[in-house]
């Protein structure tokens, strides 16, 4: 261990005068991270809604999707979107390209939580809105996701942190997060090992402070829940 050159494995210089130019990188990320949870969000309680419906015509298109998005790889994706749909005269921004692909991902994994937080809710709830005379949208809205929600908080954290590492993949397709920042720094100096390894700790950094809102937000819940 006295013959390692510590200095290849990390430029402590090097790291302290890049961290500027990376972190100027940090809003990409979290942009694409954050407007793609948000619309994963949304889409996928679609699906849940569509996965558990009665109609074949509403749940088996919803269980293809699930089952596509789940089982291709999120860079595929990217890369469809941003190298692949100009061939048929679609072009995305590849910031665009990446919000669409990782919300359509996410959605996925979104929908099948979402499910079964709903699903979980004791059927009594349901039996008691119906006798109150709650359309489906109204009970839904009401009395249904309220307790979802509950259940699904921390499930749904750890879709945002994956989101936020995943977002790396942004890189491939151009665009300018801390991942794609750090490699071009690595280029340039010929170290990759310093740069992978400061970007490493700004992605624990930002993971970090995530789980402490999840933290916050089920103690929240929880007080809800009890309440």
């Amino acid at each position: 261990m006295r013959d390692v050159q510590w200095e290849h494995i990390f430029d402590l210089q090097l790291a302290i005068d890049s961290l500027p130019y990376v972190l100027s990188g940090l809003g990409l990320t979290l942009l694409i991270s954050l407007v793609s949870m948000g619309f994963g969000l949304i889409i996928g309680l679609l699906l849940a809604i569509a996965r558990a419906s009665d109609y074949a015509l509403l749940r088996w298109p919803a269980r293809v999707y699930i089952s596509f998005m789940r089982g291709v790889p999120i860079l595929i994706i990217l890369f469809l979107l941003y190298f692949g749909f100009p061939f048929i005269g679609i072009q995305f921004e590849a910031v665009t390209a990446a919000i669409i692909g990782f919300s359509l991902n996410s959605a996925a994994y979104m929908a099948e939580i979402n499910r079964s937080a709903i699903s979980a809710i004791p059927k009594g709830q349901w039996e008691s809105a119906r006798s109150l005379g709650f359309s489906y949208w109204l009970m839904m809205r009401r009395i249904i996701l309220p307790q979802a929600s509950r259940i699904a908080v921390p499930p749904l954290t750890n879709v945002l942190l994956d989101l936020i590492k995943a977002s790396s993949l942004a890189a491939m397709i151009t665009v300018p997060e801390i991942f794609q920042l750090s490699r071009i720094v690595a280029g340039r100096e010929m170290d990759y090992m310093t740069m992978f390894i400061l970007v490493a700790l700004i992605y624990w950094a930002v993971c970090s402070a995530m789980t402490v809102l999840q933290n916050y937000l089920e103690k929240r819940y929880e007080r809800y829940g009890q309440s």
